[in-house]
This record gives structure tokens, C-alpha cells and sequence, in this order.
């Protein structure tokens, strides 16, 4: 049946709507639950921090209605998943996967740790990253990208950060706050000037 196409029911005239992105509605059905925003819970090992990951629209505007999924290792670089199959247990106190909606700032702040190392392509052993995932209203598809860590010694020979252009690979990097010990902050821009770098995965 075509869009304009009207239709009759029981006597009753519809006309179709015209098909939209996702939204305005997005933000509906976001998770409120705060405790998914804890990645690492007391006595996980390894370097605590909390990180503020903020969404910005091409206008530089808070995307204040956005979800983010967050996925990272534990700080030995052992994931909590099947998948994973180096036979070490992962930390116990380390779920290693958040999920947060932002506010109305555009923020959303999670409780972790920074991650160990993990092996990527060859078995090189990859930076300390995070993982990411970005639901939003106006994507069909979700968008993937990494956080890295401002200073960093590994971020050098990182085998995927090495595939991004070297003038997109600060859009990938987290600094700390100059104002509060043991706080990252990361921006993610959807499009526009200072768009992050995103993975076709």
C-alpha cells in the first residue's frame, strides 16, 4: 500500500502517516535505572574513575534523550563474556557493561575502572579502551566508537586507533577533568565539525 494511499475501514477514512526516524518519542523508553550507570562495584582491581560521557548534536546542542551502552575489560584485559576465552577468571567485582540515558545536559555518568589490555588483529595488544554504543533519536542504525585515555602510553600502537585518520583520533580520546581527581570527560558529537569517529561494525 502506497504512503498516500487513502484507506477505508469500516466506512472510516485513514491516511497513512509518512515514515520518520526514530523520535521524537525516543527518550520514552529509556532506561532510568541509575545502578546500570555502575560498571565496578567496591574492591574491583584496578585504577576507579568516573566517567562523563556528554552527546552533542552537529550544533554542538545537548542530545539530551540518547542511550549509551558501554562494554570494557576488567584491569587485567579479561571481559565478562563467553566470548572471551583466555582461561583466567574475569574480576568478580567488575560487571564490565553499562547502560545509561542522558540528561538533560547530554551527560550520562558511569562508575568503573580503567580497563587493562586486551588483544586485537595478530594478537597485538590494543590501549586501555571502552567500548560504546549510541542509541539516539534520528538513528536508524546504532553508532559505534572507543573511548581512549588522554596520555596513554600504549594509544601509540594501538592496532585500531592506528586505523583512524590521524586528524580523527582525538575525537576518540577522554581527558580528565581539570577540576575533579579521578573524573574523565568524553564528548561524542553526532555529526557536524567535531564529529567522533565512528566503526563500521
Amino acid at each position: 500500500m502506497c504512503i498516500n494511499e487513502t484507506m477505508r475501514m469500516n466506512d472510516r477514512k485513514f491516511i497513512a502517516s509518512a515514515s520518520q526516524t526514530i523520535g521524537p518519542y525516543y527518550g520514552f523508553a529509556l532506561t532510568t535505572n541509575p545502578a546500570l550507570g555502575v560498571l565496578a562495584h567496591p574492591g574491583a582491581r584496578g585504577e576507579p574513575i568516573q566517567l562523563v560521557v556528554r552527546v552533542l548534536d552537529g550544533d554542538g546542542k545537548a542530545v539530551s534523550d540518547s542511550m549509551l551502552e558501554l562494554w570494557q575489560a576488567d584491569a587485567g584485559g579479561k571481559y565478562r563474556h563467553p566470548e572471551d576465552t583466555e582461561e583466567r577468571e574475569p574480576d568478580p567485582a567488575l560487571e564490565g557493561f553499562g547502560r545509561l540515558g542522558t540528561n538533560a545536559e547530554g551527560e550520562a555518568v558511569f562508575t568503573t575502572i580503567k580497563p587493562g589490555r586486551v588483544a586485537g588483529p595478530g594478537g597485538a595488544l590494543q590501549s586501555p579502551h571502552i567500548n560504546v554504543i549510541v542509541f539516539a533519536r534520528g538513528i536508524l542504525l546504532h553508532l559505534y566508537t572507543r573511548i581512549y585515555f588522554a596520555g596513554d602510553p600504549a594509544n601509540e600502537g594501538d592496532p585500531i586507533l592506528a586505523l583512524v585518520p590521524e586528524e580523527r583520533r582525538p575525537t576518540l580520546i577522554a581527558h580528565p577533568d581539570r577540576k575533579q581527581s579521578g573524573v574523565w570527560r568524553f564528548d561524542i558529537h553526532l555529526c557536524g565539525e567535531h564529529e567522533t569517529a565512528f566503526f563500521d561494525l
